[in-house]
């Protein structure tokens, strides 16, 4: 077997005379998979979920996956995508795409738990002429540690091995931007490996890479790119709370604010930002500062107000309920982080619940996405001891009247003639919209109120 440098390796790129290995199957590795398999590439899917393994080896998708049904099909028909539960050995050049996640450190895992495991595994059957991507999150200092690993193997970067840090950018159900359309910033270890990578994002983005000198600064970029989001975010949330103190509407501020042409930006307000990359990726950039003794304050203020909006919501209800005598049981109507989506991960919806629980509440939840058999899955995702609650199918007059309060974190478009059925029919005393969507029809005896519109 003839030992490959990276040209050769760019080279076998360009006819497809590689293989891809794509570890972990989530809403980035998945239609990343398909994408590439699409394009001609044998991509391999790496997965060490056993029941998320099982499930697509049977030809079995889910909630967004669903969207990429035929070309799933087509692929797999083609054997274009094939998966496994580890890296393997192949003659032909390896490029490994690692598209794990990256959870919150804690004392008992790093950030960079997964990603490791997945490039230890790549490099325990790598070769010369092979690359490694990485698209998760990573806190700084990462990609350098990825650098080690490969030179401990006794690789030659930019000579017979290449690395490179391209931070996926991705917005699950926008029409307009997904993932052929969007521009990618990129770290490489040299002006080979860029080359060689290129020819693979030209499948994917049309090779609109904007390259970075230093891995630490596209680190920052990424996670400064949803510090951001998260920061304008919490100012909004914060702002409706003042709203509800001034007894004015949020939405009438964020209208007028919209008309100035320049210099300013809408964020709306809900229950707080979730999610497995807002309210997770700006924390590594607090763990950087701290380590220079610099306290990140702007971020460590939004970290916090993403937190209290939660608290603020159940104890207003909470409190609204008592005032009226209404009954001490809330239905949480959008359990998902994000509109019409089934990711439940870090969810304001799971937070409310909880607060609710532990003030002695009845508990029901309801969203068209979730799914009972994963209910200890999403405690699981949303870092939470389980605690009692319903599942309500359907908000019907049967299963809603008797409740206390209908809180909707989330609108799905799936729910809305339910919703809306339950408030001109008055089936429950008192409906709380965190954002704001519902209209108000004043001769309903339902009571509507919401975050930043309580005057």
């Amino acid at each position: 077997m003839k030992l490959l440098d990276i040209k050769e390796t760019s080279k076998k790129i360009i006819r497809k005379e590689c293989v891809i290995e794509i570890f972990g199957l989530g809403y980035v590795g998945f239609p990343l998979s398909v994408k590439l398999a699409k394009a001609g590439f044998r991509v391999f899917g790496v997965e060490t979920g056993p029941d998320k393994l099982r499930r697509l080896e049977e030809d079995l998708l889910i909630g967004n996956e669903r969207n990429l049904k035929s070309d799933f099909k087509n692929v797999r028909k083609k054997e274009n995508l094939i998966f496994s539960n580890s890296s393997t050995p192949h003659s032909k050049p390896k490029i490994g795409i690692i598209c794990v996640p990256t959870p919150i450190p804690k004392k008992n895992m790093k950030s960079d738990h997964y990603v490791i495991l997945a490039v230890k595994d790549f490099l325990s059957s790598s070769k010369p002429g092979d690359i490694i991507i990485i698209e998760s999150s990573l806190e700084v200092g990462t990609t350098e540690l990825v650098e080690e690993l490969i030179k401990k193997k006794g690789f030659h970067l930019g000579i017979n091995f290449g690395l490179s840090y391209c931070p996926e950018r991705i917005d699950p159900k926008n029409k307009k931007w997904d993932l052929h359309n969007i521009s990618r910033v990129i770290y490489t270890s040299d002006n080979n490996t860029f080359s060689a990578i290129k020819k693979i994002y030209n499948h994917i983005n049309k090779g609109n890479l904007f390259r970075i000198k230093e891995p630490k600064t596209v680190e920052v970029i990424k996670s400064f790119e949803n510090a951001f989001r998260l920061v304008n975010i919490s100012l909004v949330n914060e702002l409706a709370v003042l709203c509800d103190k001034l007894k004015i509407n949020i939405s009438d501020v964020i209208d007028g604010a919209s008309t100035k042409p320049f210099g300013f930006m809408p964020f709306y307000f809900g229950a707080g930002a979730g999610g497995h990359c807002i309210p997770k990726d700006p924390i590594f950039l607090l763990n950087s500062s701290k380590k220079f003794n610099f306290d990140f304050k702007t971020i460590q203020s939004a970290v916090k107000t993403n937190y209290f909006i939660p608290k603020y919501i159940s104890n207003t209800i909470d409190g609204i309920i008592k005032k009226n005598n209404f009954k001490k049981s809330v239905i949480i109507c959008g359990m998902s982080y994000k509109m019409n989506m089934p990711d439940m991960r870090d969810s304001p919806g799971f937070k409310i619940a909880k607060e609710f629980s532990e003030k002695g509440y009845d508990v029901m939840i309801h969203d068209p996405f979730i799914q009972k058999n994963l209910l200890s899955k999403y405690f699981y995702e949303n870092e939470m001891e389980e605690f009692k609650l319903s599942i309500l199918s359907k908000l019907k007059k049967e299963n809603v009247s008797g409740t206390g309060c209908l809180v909707i974190v989330q609108h799905h478009t799936k729910s809305i003639n339910e919703i809306q059925r339950v408030y001109k029919k008055s089936y429950v005393p008192f409906i709380y919209d965190c954002q704001g969507k519902l209209k108000k029809h004043y001769k309903k005896s339902c009571l509507l109120k919401g975050l930043g519109s309580l005057g």
